[in-house]
């Protein structure tokens, strides 16, 4: 016998082996991809790290790739296709959130007596300026104020209330970061959030670098805050590195870091501690300013409250009270918010939603963790296997979340027989032409075959979601990169792109 037949009749084998393990696909265009896969895990880049694919053929689940697919990793952003794709499948893509003003007490010689409430109902968008046709925050207090003066109260003997009991849950999940959660990308849910629970600290950068530099304002006004003013001045075109530490719900902040000198002005994004607060005192504010009186401070009722001491003997507030509306505002359908939220990677869209399905499945009000195992069953009752499945949030943020790429693939699988599934796949950016992924993959046919939402938190790139194959099938793909070698991230991005633009030549058809 020649001396390399035993070798070939072994090559011989593992192919028909391959080949029988994945009948119904391309084995050579599977075994390029594996191969990259492959050279990824042992390149310079992430040797010392993980390198996780699941690829999944969509119509009937069947795993047509897995490489170290079984491993809990951090998921990054990518969290936010199971928390967008369970809010679409228990919420319905049309449900929309209903903020409602409205009143106690009775009004008699245009004075209200009694208490005028913003009751909130968990919407993240409300007073958000993302939308054209719908109501930013400027826009919404003064609707808000002209019907009040329409109902022709021109006084209040009571306060001007935030209602934010919808949501129980803490403000933000108790595994966040302490520099994440003063940010504006780290702000903390609400059941009444308001301009998606964001303001502006404004900075007058010094000549010269490393001077301190000084706070001129906060927009808009947030006097209820105690701003501790710690930042310095940055070398020209450094930009935002400024760290704004703040938990809810305290009201004391400290602001740390650089801002570039060479500007006039320079704003940083903070996240409010309290939102119905907020939306209770920029309301009165709103008031005031138009000559209606407000006897009483603003307040705010639901966990996370830190507004103004209440005066003894004032009576009990409960959203039990009897109250008459005088505006509602509805919301954007969740189809948009779910689009958005995958769109722009907005935590504050996300936890929000992962709270609100996990209330709809419980049929009560639930915290993060209640709300994640809510989530959790509600994907095992569609025969997904979640074994290694340990998020600790809905958007990704926290740094010790993890599930396998096989978990985030087989929901994506499964979320294809939910009668939400069209609008959830449009709410997945296109490789090369929309969201976080606009610029990826050019010149590859990964552009316009692929959808997918990115995920970043240190040391972890993460990408998963949809693409067609050669012949037209439709394939979930789950990528896991975590611990790359710092510096290597160029590297790193070169084989994902590949393996995207890959996804897109295989054959799968039965």
């Amino acid at each position: 016998m020649h001396r390399y037949t035993p070798l070939l009749l072994g090559y011989f084998f593992v192919i028909l082996s391959f080949c029988q393990a994945h009948p119904a696909t391309d084995s050579l265009a599977l075994q390029r991809l594996q191969t990259t896969v492959n050279q990824l895990q042992t390149s310079p880049f992430v040797r010392n790290g993980t390198a996780a694919v699941s690829v999944r053929r969509v119509r009937d689940g069947v795993a047509l790739l897995d490489v170290n697919a079984q491993l809990s990793l951090p998921s990054a952003s990518t969290l936010k296709l199971v928390t967008t794709a369970t809010a679409l499948a228990v919420l319905g893509d049309n449900y929309t959130f209903r903020t409602v003003l409205e009143t106690d007490g009775s009004i008699r010689d245009s004075i209200l007596t009694g208490n005028l409430y913003i009751r909130g109902s968990g919407d993240p968008t409300l007073g958000s300026n993302r939308f054209a046709e719908f109501a930013d925050a400027p826009t919404l207090l003064r609707t808000w104020r002209e019907m009040v003066q329409g109902a022709g109260i021109k006084q209040i003997r009571g306060s001007v209330i935030g209602d934010a009991t919808v949501i129980q849950s803490l403000p933000v999940p108790d595994t966040w970061v302490w520099g994440d959660i003063g940010n504006y990308y780290g702000a903390g849910i609400s059941g009444l959030n308001f301009n998606e629970n964001l303001y502006r600290a404004v900075f007058k950068p010094a000549k010269t670098v490393g001077q301190p530099a000084g706070l001129l304002r906060t927009e808009p006004a947030t006097p209820f805050l105690q701003l501790q003013n710690n930042v310095r001045t940055g070398p020209a075109g450094s930009g935002d590195e400024v760290i704004i530490y703040n938990a809810p719900p305290s009201s004391q902040v400290f602001l740390e870091g650089t801002v570039p000198t060479g500007v006039n002005e320079f704003g940083v994004k903070g996240s409010l501690p309290d939102p119905a607060f907020f939306t209770a005192f920029a309301l009165h504010d709103q008031l005031t300013r138009a000559g209606i009186f407000v006897n009483s401070l603003p307040q705010s009722i639901g966990p996370g409250r830190i507004g103004a001491p209440v005066p003894a003997g004032t009576p009990p507030i409960t959203p039990a009270t009897k109250r008459q509306p005088l505006h509602i505002h509805t919301s954007v359908p969740l189809s948009e918010i779910a689009r958005l939220t995958n769109h722009q990677s907005i935590n504050l869209y996300a936890e929000s939603l992962l709270i609100l399905a996990g209330n709809a499945l419980a049929k009560a009000p639930v915290n993060t963790e209640q709300a994640v195992q809510q989530l959790t069953r509600f994907w095992q009752g569609k025969g997904v296997d979640l074994s290694g499945f340990r998020p600790k949030d809905g958007s990704g943020l926290s740094p010790v979340g993890a599930l396998t790429a096989a978990n985030l693939s087989g929901i994506l699988a499964a979320m294809s027989k939910e009668k939400s599934f069209l609008p959830f796949y449009d709410s997945i950016p296109v490789v090369g032409e929309s969201g976080t992924v606009k610029s990826l993959a050019r010149g590859t046919p990964a552009v316009g075959n692929v959808r997918a939402k990115s995920g970043t938190i240190e040391g972890v790139r993460a990408y998963a979601g949809y693409a067609t194959s050669a012949d037209g099938e439709l394939l979930s793909f789950t990528i896991l990169v975590n611990k790359y070698n710092p510096g290597s991230l160029k590297g790193v991005m070169g084989y994902l792109e590949q393996i995207m633009a890959q996804l897109t030549t295989l054959k799968v058809n039965e």
